[in-house]
């Protein structure tokens, strides 16, 4: 296995996860000067987003107000981060 760096998040309630990545990956995905940490967070809220969207637009049946609530609050959030709808951003809306 090659070299890693660690990252680690901390959730509201202080717990604390740290996980591994290849060395140098977070580097291929920044731009230049952009610190590593805002470009892992970059990939925490589009993974979320994208992972809300398709819980509420891709399931079968219906889905609990306060899911779909929590993806409408998620889309927003990447909007307001990446300046761009999630829809979008997708390639597809519903």
């Amino acid at each position: 296995m090659g070299d890693t760096e660690t990252y680690t998040v901390t959730g509201p309630d202080g717990d604390e996860e740290s996980f591994e990545l290849p060395a140098g990956l977070v580097d291929v995905l920044s731009e230049q000067g952009e610190p590593a940490t805002a470009v892992v967070s970059d990939v925490v809220v589009q993974a979320m987003a994208q992972q809300a969207h398709v819980i509420v637009h891709h399931s079968e049946g219906d889905v609990p107000e306060d899911i779909a609530e929590m993806e409408e609050t998620a889309a927003e959030l990447f909007e307001e981060r990446f300046g761009q709808p999630l829809e979008e951003a997708l390639g597809h809306s519903h």
